[in-house]
């Protein structure tokens, strides 16, 4: 195989993965045009379409997702025999990309990002968004962020972030003095609440816990906003007096801090295990991951 060939597949692989070239070109700092004209010369050289393109989206065909689905883990070995070298250099270099949830994308990582590229200036730090739970190399990922009972049982995990965190309830006191202060979670079914929900469209309940007894309800509200990618918005709405939030601790602790925001039900607040790196335990791991892994454990 001629190396402008596997710069092609290479090509191929994030655009598919990526969904566009525009996306693929902004992840791989390189231009959607030279990606195009490699997708384009990868597809004439084998004599079919692989990706279906539109205006809106770009989508592999059904031969291009069986290329995907074999050249993923055909270019991670690449990438791993690539690595060895890493080992001959003062210190590592290469793309370290992660799959996170939006939640730690806003809450576990900014305190960690900045001082590990100080550190490691030589890598390059892919940060993939998304709260489906997905095998990350399937994905095109060296690792993943996810809470405990989302990690596949093959995964090494490593905790990173907060150990403990909680689920908070707030609203600002122009609300509550105008509406009266919840004294058990099911008083909430009185008052308007500010829901979040997933992509697929569900809204999980909020669920309070005290003294061994767990509650669940459903409340309704005037705002639902997408977990984790518009939860700034239900936490403005919640300041400027429109309702009651139910989120991450840290999300409102600002709030909480300053007195725009007062707790609710704060002995019912449940807690739960902060989240973990994790990445597959059956493969060489790349110099910028056990990079990434010593840095988060120090």
């Amino acid at each position: 195989m001629a190396i402008n060939d596997l710069n092609d597949l290479s090509a191929f692989a994030a655009v598919a993965r990526a969904g566009g070239f525009r996306e693929a070109a902004r992840l791989g700092g390189v231009s959607a045009s030279s990606l195009s004209e490699a997708v384009r010369r990868l597809e004439a050289g084998l004599g079919v379409r692989l990706l279906n393109r539109t205006t809106r989206s770009v989508a592999p065909t059904e031969a291009g997702a069986r290329l995907l689905e074999r050249l993923t883990p055909a270019l991670g070995e690449v990438e791993a025999a690539l690595d060895v070298v890493n080992a001959f250099r003062d210190r590592p270099i290469g793309t370290l990309r992660l799959n996170v949830p939006g939640v730690a994308a806003h809450l576990v990582l900014p305190s960690i990002v900045a001082p590990f590229l100080k550190t490691y200036p030589d890598i390059r730090l892919e940060i993939i968004v998304e709260d489906s739970f997905v095998d990350v190399l399937a994905a095109g990922c060296d690792a993943g962020i996810r809470y405990d009972e989302r990690l596949e049982q093959d995964m090494i995990a490593v905790p990173i972030g907060p150990r403990v965190q909680r689920f908070a309830t707030a609203a600002s006191p122009e609300y509550l003095e105008a509406r009266g202060r919840p004294v058990h979670p099911r008083d909430l079914l009185g008052h308007a609440c500010l829901r979040g929900q997933f992509a697929s469209g569900a809204m999980p309940p909020w669920e309070f816990e005290r003294d061994g007894e767990v509650v669940r309800i459903d409340p309704t509200g005037p705002l639902v906003v997408r977990l984790a990618a518009a939860a700034d918005l239900a936490v403005s709405a919640a300041v400027a007096g429109l309702g009651i939030v139910h989120i991450f601790e840290e999300w409102l602790r600002p709030h909480l801090d300053n007195g725009a925001l007062e707790p609710v039900l704060m002995p019912w607040w449940q807690s739960f295990p902060g989240p973990f790196l994790y990445y597959p335990g059956r493969r060489h791991l790349p110099a910028p991951l056990r990079a990434f892994v010593d840095f988060i454990k120090s």
